[in-house]
């Protein structure tokens, strides 16, 4: 999401945008081996989740749904449901740094979700809570600077005097809060509705088809499977098996592709002719995945429910840690892959209205990856202002001048806020209506 700043220079800064999705689409995992699986296990229908699953004996499946054009936001509704559970995660983030801030007795004057204008605002205990224009961030903010404050400079309870630990256990709450939620979301899943686990069949499906488009125009009907194009056989490998559609596809705009399909009991083949793309790359309006069925594990007790959460919270964890260090060692070839509050809401969006419980992982992979990127000892970072505060410890608890540390903070807070537009305006720009209208 955004960085967002209160009116006070000592507000918590906390920059919400950054995440390393590998695709517009969201990378869901989850890790439980097929010898979880129990007689009673209920059969999903084959788009329903879009995650992997580790199988014994089994290479790793990636089952992200790819678009061979743009990200799509799909309905209004779905849209409403992602933006809820972005929020829901800023709400928990900066409620941790409130709370943390508070039942220390240190004095806080704000408490905001959303940056921009206010929308609705009240006042408690000397504490201005309110609701902003745009809810893909918040702040935290501390009368330690505010001219207008009544508070004296060398007040005790003020954040900048208190001692080291104190205000390390503020800045780092909203991260280990964002590692709690993470898990808690895991855990109810777990208990609710349980796990997906999948197995791999080969071919490709097609969950969607676009009116209007090659795709349609020329025979492919959702629910098809796809089993070869242009001669070349599909096997159950995965994300090796989309890949190879897609690039088929935008090799050969305006040119006659022979696919295929697996309909029912039937195989037929068809010619579509891709549309040509914006880029000059073929499109033909379809949603691919890889061909998999999925089932639902449940835990038998408590205990396996805590086993089940844990695993799936590790792999989670271990997903988005890959995924940073690959950004950070392979930036060249990873830097597109990073992403803004547009594409996280698009992503959600589309979990959203292929089933409701991709919803769990799409919220806990979230927090896990708000929590690792807010860590990084980067300026404006919750990870920036521990730095600075270790620094301050190991200087035998000798601060750096003001001068200094506010001119840290604000070039890393201009520099996120370019990131943050640059990333809005790129992803904006991704979105299918907008492309189609280009």
């Amino acid at each position: 999401m955004l960085l967002n700043i209160s009116s006070s220079p000592n507000s918590h800064r906390n920059p919400h945008f950054l995440s390393t999705f590998n695709t517009p689409t969201p990378y869901l995992k989850t890790h439980l081996s097929k010898s979880h699986l129990y007689p009673n296990l209920s059969v999903l229908p084959k788009q329903s989740i879009k995650n992997r699953a580790f199988f014994r004996n089994k290479r790793c499946l990636d089952v992200r749904p790819r678009a061979l054009s743009g990200v799509d936001l799909g309905s209004f509704e779905s849209v409403l449901e992602a933006t809820a559970v972005l929020t829901a995660i800023v709400v928990v983030h900066e409620s941790g740094h409130f709370l943390a801030a508070t039942l220390q007795g240190i004095h806080v004057s704000k408490f905001a979700i959303g940056f921009g204008p206010i929308l609705a605002k009240f006042d408690f205990k000397n504490v201005e809570y309110s609701l902003r224009a745009f809810p893909l961030g918040g702040f935290v903010g501390f009368p330690d600077n505010d001219p207008d404050s009544e508070i004296p400079i060398d007040d005790k309870n003020l954040l900048k005097n208190r001692p080291v630990l104190d205000r390390s256990v503020v800045v780092s709450a909203g991260i280990i809060a964002n590692v709690i939620f993470a898990y808690v979301i895991i855990f109810v899943q777990v208990l609710s509705v349980g796990l997906p686990v999948q197995e791999a069949f080969p071919g490709v499906l097609v969950p969607e088809v676009k009116t209007f488009s090659a795709a349609s125009r020329d025979g492919l009907l959702a629910g098809d499977v796809i089993l070869a194009v242009d001669g070349t056989e599909l096997s159950k490998t995965g994300p090796d098996a989309v890949s190879k559609v897609v690039d088929i596809v935008k090799r050969n705009p305006k040119s006659d592709v022979l696919f295929r399909v697996k309909r029912g009991s039937k195989d037929f083949d068809f010619r579509v002719t891709p549309d040509k793309n914006y880029d000059g790359t073929g499109k033909i309006g379809v949603q691919l995945s890889p061909n998999v069925r999925i089932t639902k594990v449940r835990p038998r007790n408590i205990p396996e429910t805590f086993r089940f959460a844990g695993k799936e919270f590790m792999g989670l964890s271990s997903n988005v840690l890959n995924g940073l260090k690959q950004t950070f060692f392979n930036f060249s070839q990873t830097a597109s892959q990073v992403s803004g509050p547009v594409a996280i809401i698009a992503v959600g969006a589309e979990v959203a209205r292929s089933n409701i419980d991709g919803l769990y992982q799409f919220a806990a992979l979230l927090n896990i990856n708000l929590a690792v990127i807010n860590l990084l000892p980067l300026p404006a970072l919750d990870g920036g202002t521990l730095a600075l505060i270790l620094l301050e410890a190991v200087r035998g608890g000798r601060k750096l001048p003001v001068e200094v540390e506010q001119g840290i903070m604000s070039s890393g807070i201009v520099f996120v806020l370019f990131i943050g537009l640059f990333l809005i305006v790129k992803d904006t720009l991704s979105l299918d209506f907008i492309r189609e209208m280009l």
